[in-house]
């Protein structure tokens, strides 16, 4: 695959791409926040789009403690089956209209039973707006369920039996999110053995707002296929080494590391240490609100302020799907479409002008 000259954000958008570590309730619309605030009479810190938008975005964050706070606001309006599958069906959506060919959407259905719902009720209603969703833009998604490192085992060995009973129709792995410092994920090892037991693939949250030993521990304790950040891993270079080695994908968030202090500024992100040393390193969104971010946006700002080029974000467009939970023989049909199409982008007549990378930033990046 020969390289192209600096893209800009239409040629990211036109390459097809997946999203491994996106969650729900991190991605709503500002619109459909402020319309079931509204129907729900829920309180919110602004009333008008613009306004709101602004509060939402987590750019005056201390640490990842702070920055979790705003998903009290949104959690506040996703405890019904209908403004459950809206949200997902819109997500869904959103992320098909950049391309994004297959995604796997997380949440903990446990935080959405304040009101009449099951956990078991909860990933029902974001499955049936996920097939909603791919029926009408013909986007591939999955469901990944969270336990919260802040809360019991017992609790998330409850959310792992409901991601077990999942299995098979819609939900593709189970996950541990939340603070990371003074909650070891080998806490919660009895839910990581009933989803391996099960054939549940697991990704862990680790290394983003605690070190590398958090890394190790999911990765050897818990048995983690997936680690979810993985920012600090480059402050342990032989565990580095073992996760490149047996090839475990890295779900790399670059603007939520920027606001939670775990990286200093996009240049100083490891994602360019993780990609040059050959690790399998994909690109996230994590919160689309919270971070004021979309997938497009993420592979723009790798290329800004990281010196990506076409050929770099065509092979971590590639890894991601390379490291997504679906089964063998499906993950190479679509990597056999994806591939082509790039082939098909990169030799093709409407290859991006050169551009200089500073005058196509967004206010975000200037």
């Amino acid at each position: 695959m020969s390289a192209r000259p600096p893209v800009d954000r239409d040629a990211i958008a036109r390459l097809p791409k997946a999203e491994l570590h996106v969650h729900l309730d991190g991605s709503l619309r500002t619109s459909t926040l402020l319309d079931l605030s509204t129907e729900y009479g829920t309180e919110l810190p602004a009333r008008t789009e613009a306004a709101l938008a602004r509060h939402m975005v987590v750019d005056d964050a201390s640490d990842l403690v702070d920055y979790l706070g705003r998903f009290r606001i949104t959690l506040a309006v996703m405890q019904t089956a209908e403004a459950l599958e809206r949200i997902a069906w819109e997500l869904a959506v959103d992320l098909a209209a950049e391309n994004v060919r297959y995604a796997e959407i997380r949440f903990s259905p446990l935080l959405n039973t304040r009101g009449n719902l099951t956990s078991h009720g909860a990933v029902e209603a974001v499955l049936a707006g996920l097939r909603r969703a791919g029926g009408e833009t013909g986007i591939r998604t999955g469901v990944i369920v969270c336990a919260l490192r802040h809360m019991s085992p017992s609790t998330s060995l409850e959310l792992a039996r409901v991601a077990v009973d999942f299995r098979g129709r819609g939900v593709v792995a189970f996950d541990l999110a939340g603070p990371e410092s003074g909650h070891a994920p080998a806490e919660h090892l009895a839910a990581f053995r009933a989803a391996a037991r099960a054939n549940l693939p697991i990704t862990i949250h680790a290394g983003e707002a605690f070190g590398p030993a958090s890394i190790r521990e999911a990765l050897h304790e818990c048995g983690a296929n997936r680690i979810g950040h993985g920012t600090r891993l480059h402050e342990d270079a032989e565990l580095m080494g073992w996760v490149n080695d047996f090839r475990i994908p890295v779900e790399i968030c670059l603007t939520s590391n920027v606001q939670t202090r775990v990286a200093p500024d996009f240049a100083r992100h490891p994602v360019r240490t993780y990609f040059d040393a050959g690790l399998v390193t994909t690109l996230n969104t994590d919160n689309r609100l919270m971070s004021g971010t979309t997938v497009t946006e993420e592979y723009w700002r790798a290329h800004r302020h990281l010196g990506f080029d076409w050929a770099e974000l065509c092979r971590i467009a590639i890894m991601g799907f390379e490291g997504a939970f679906l089964n063998w023989r499906e993950k190479q049909a679509l990597l056999e479409s994806v591939r082509s199409e790039i082939d098909a982008l990169t030799a093709g007549p409407a290859a991006p002008a050169a551009q200089d990378p500073a005058s196509a930033a967004s206010p975000a990046d200037r």
